[in-house]
């Protein structure tokens, strides 16, 4: 097993007034040569959004987009015709496929929203533009990884989907555990993303907002020390 510690103080930032982000790849007028991506996972940041405010309408293509409320809600609107509130306990997927315009405003003029947006390379350029929403009751569910995101061909029905061989986890943890992950498609990585809490893994001990990049595995154990919020990515490292 190899490993790569990505502290939190160390990603990038920006400040924009109603929004502060924190980005663990390059993006934006953050750019780190050594930290573009980890395997087919562009993007992952974490962003904090001002009351009343948003990213208005743009533009993506060919990228497949994750988003996980962390705090309060986003409103969503796109060219699709969607329309409506993503909230904590709730995962967004878009596949921008062929083109989509959309905006994630916070739902809420009083409260601020605290978002994770995740990018994936994916598997096949120019589908259908796609839209998926889902709620995980993680709270009921605790000590145990939950999939939000799967492959298509690999979709039980119980997760979001999207077009490339990855797998997103979602935990809530007591103090005490011991939790084994074992890989779903040999050569894949995992990016593991400390939500809250504070982990053990490999003989490193992880704090909030910090990462750690695991290939070269077939299982590996994390060892909680404090109650924990814990996200997988479970990706392919190189295209097909």
């Amino acid at each position: 097993m190899t490993t790569q510690r990505f502290p939190a103080d160390q990603r990038g930032k920006a400040d924009h007034g109603w929004l502060q982000a924190n980005f663990s790849f390059s993006f934006g007028n953050y750019f780190n040569p050594k930290n573009i991506q980890f395997g087919m996972l562009r993007v992952l940041n974490d962003d904090t959004i001002a009351a009343g405010t948003g990213f208005g309408t743009h533009p993506h293509d060919n990228m497949e987009i994750i988003t996980i409320p962390l705090e309060g809600g986003l409103k969503h609107r796109d060219s699709m015709g969607n329309e409506g509130v993503i909230r904590f306990g709730e995962v967004q997927v878009m596949s921008a496929g062929t083109g989509i315009l959309h905006s994630e405003m916070n739902a809420s003029q009083t409260e601020r929203a605290k978002t994770l947006q995740l990018w994936v390379f994916p598997e096949k350029e120019n589908v259908e533009p796609r839209y998926g929403q889902k709620s995980f009751d993680l709270e009921n569910q605790i000590n145990r990884f939950v999939k939000v995101v799967t492959p298509q061909d690999k979709n039980d029905g119980h997760a979001l989907w999207v077009h490339q061989q990855t797998f997103f986890s979602l935990g809530i943890f007591e103090n005490g555990q011991t939790i084994s992950y074992e890989v779903n498609i040999p050569g894949n990585g995992v990016y593991l993303f400390l939500i809250e809490g504070e982990i053990e893994v490999d003989g490193q001990t992880l704090g909030l907002r910090d990462a750690l990049g695991i290939t070269d595995f077939n299982n590996f154990e994390i060892n909680t020390h404090s109650k924990s919020k814990i996200l997988l990515v479970e990706v392919p490292m190189q295209h097909n």
